[in-house]
């Protein structure tokens, strides 16, 4: 298993800042006697199917499907859920052993057994669909049933962070009767064994969640009921809270609501704000198909021009930070390339960059963004950008956007020159943020072949289960990110949830990932 303490220690961090006198997040908790926790959030999933999703889906996932291994609180490995141990066999980090509890059964009460995880695992991979995590099983040769309780996972290279790609919620254990093999589930159910089951959802609305009798696993629920409500923007859900509709905002606070509700004093209406340190990231993806977006000198002459401070600060309000590497800042290995390949933004260098290529004349691209995945912020921000690139002389550039389940085919098909796109992270280690995008095939649609990368720097940093081993690896492949500028990072964010002073267990609420584990929350007994 890793030795993680090190990456973890400012992720694992939460603060929390009171807005209201003689009241904090912490307080005596008891059942949900008062309905359902109302949580709301501007991530809506885009399927519910596990094998069709790598992205924000996963949130719901974790509340209602299972893992082999998950994250408790305070954790900073994956702890056995589903299983009751899991453990590499060799010492080469090639076989890995998970023994199951006795008497799983999913929450329709049909069993959950060996072959059943090896169904799910084995349908990512023969569905191979375009949204889907399959590329998280590049390591995987094959999984092995040896009795109903025990499943081996047998891989093709040493890999120290498989244990923490089990704990992503893309390899949720489905129910082979209600998931077809071959094909994604379209009825829009949900067969799973986590702590709670799916009462009812209402797609992009609302998801209402009930507890699992069935569950078997870490998870102690504060509460018997949540529903998650889905909103467009942060302050129809900050209105929401105001007006005591929801309990808590989990995910898609605007930098207005949050400054806000950091400035309230004694009167706050009630309202906590937790704040806690992130590791999701923003940043901007090239398509090598675009006849301008595939030449380099363009991209570092884009790379020469964003102002990442102008963008965290007139936009974001400070809520977020600059970010230089798209490793974030607070996992080993970090680096800070771009600032020390490029400095400040610099309009006379990126002019020479083109001039060199031979490029005299305003570079045309179109910059496309969603208009309802990271944030009410995001058509500003892609305005900000458009004002720097402009105001270069050496751009002229044009803003498209779509909504967040039609944005998501456009670029899989390869039909952006340049997009935005947000990362929240499988698993806080460096390799997480670079591997999805490297490869023929990786979570942003767009091929990225780097040999050296993938054939070099990543097998050899996952022989290492000290992750402060693989610190000169980490580095390299950043170096080359930034050299190739396929890839430009903008800003790093924090986590904000923001709560009723009557709800408590905001602050444990998060795992490593930073998914919401929704059982932690409850209402308060006392003041």
């Amino acid at each position: 298993m890793f030795n993680r303490n090190r990456c973890l220690q400012q992720v694992a961090a939460v603060v929390s800042i009171s807005l209201a006198t003689g009241c904090g997040v912490f307080g005596d908790e008891a059942s949900d006697d008062a309905g359902p926790i109302v949580v709301g959030t501007t991530s809506a999933p885009s399927t519910l199917d596990p094998a069709a999703a790598w992205d924000g889906s996963w949130e719901l996932f974790r509340n209602v499907y299972q893992t082999l291994l998950a994250y408790p609180v305070g954790a900073s490995e994956p702890q056995p859920d589903a299983a009751k141990s899991c453990e590499f066999t060799d010492d080469s980090k090639r076989t890995y052993r998970c023994e199951l509890r006795d008497g799983m059964t999913f929450s329709d009460g049909h069993t959950l057994d060996a072959e059943a995880v090896k169904y799910s695992i084995d349908r990512i991979r023969k569905i191979n669909a375009i949204s889907g995590p399959a590329g998280l099983l590049g390591s995987l040769e094959r999984v092995q049933v040896r009795d109903e309780h025990e499943v081996i996972f047998h891989l093709n290279q040493p890999d120290a962070t498989f244990p923490f790609v089990l704990a992503t919620p893309a390899m949720s254990i489905v129910d082979p009767e209600d998931y077809p093999a071959d094909k994604l589930r379209q009825d829009g159910g949900i067969a799973g064994s986590g702590p709670y089951r799916l009462a009812s959802y209402d797609d992009g609305k609302q998801a209402e969640l009930v507890r699992n009798d069935k569950y078997k696993g870490f998870a102690e629920r504060k509460n018997d009921a949540v529903t998650i409500r889905y909103f467009q923007d942060s302050a129809a859900m900050v209105k929401a809270l105001r007006d005591k509709k929801i309990d808590a905002t989990y995910r898609g606070l605007g930098a207005d609501d949050i400054v806000a509700l950091q400035k309230k004093g004694p009167d706050a209406d009630g309202l906590d704000l937790v704040e806690g340190s992130g590791t999701d990231i923003n940043y901007l993806v090239f398509n090598p198909k675009d006849p301008w977006a595939r030449k380099t000198e363009v991209r570092k002459a884009v790379a020469q021009i964003v102002d990442r401070p102008a963008i965290t600060h007139k936009i974001y309000k400070d809520t977020v930070d600059p970010l230089y590497s798209m490793v974030p800042k607070g996992l080993v290995g970090h680096t800070t390339g771009y600032f020390d390949d490029y400095g400040d933004p610099d309009k006379d260098k990126a002019r020479k960059l083109l001039t060199d290529a031979g490029i005299t004349e305003p570079v045309p691209l179109t910059l496309w963004y969603t208009t309802d995945r990271y944030g009410s912020e995001t058509a500003t921000e892609f305005k900000e950008l458009k004002r720097q690139l402009e105001a270069s002389g050496l751009f002229r550039i044009t803003l498209k956007s779509r909504p967040w389940k039609t944005y998501v085919k456009g670029y899989q098909k390869g039909d952006y020159p340049v997009f935005g796109r947000g990362w929240f992270p499988d698993f806080p280690d460096a390799d997480n943020f670079i591997a999805p995008f490297v490869g023929r095939q990786n979570a942003l649609g767009t091929p990225y072949d780097s040999p050296q990368i993938t054939k070099v720097l990543l097998p050899r940093s996952r022989q290492q289960a000290d992750r402060a081993e693989v610190v000169d690896d980490f580095e390299e492949a950043q170096q080359i990110l930034v050299n190739d500028a396929r890839l430009i990072p903008l800003w790093q964010g924090r986590q904000y949830l923001a709560v009723n002073e009557d709800v408590s267990g905001a602050e444990r609420a998060l795992d490593p990932s930073t998914i919401m584990m929704v059982w932690e929350l409850s209402r308060k007994t006392s003041w």
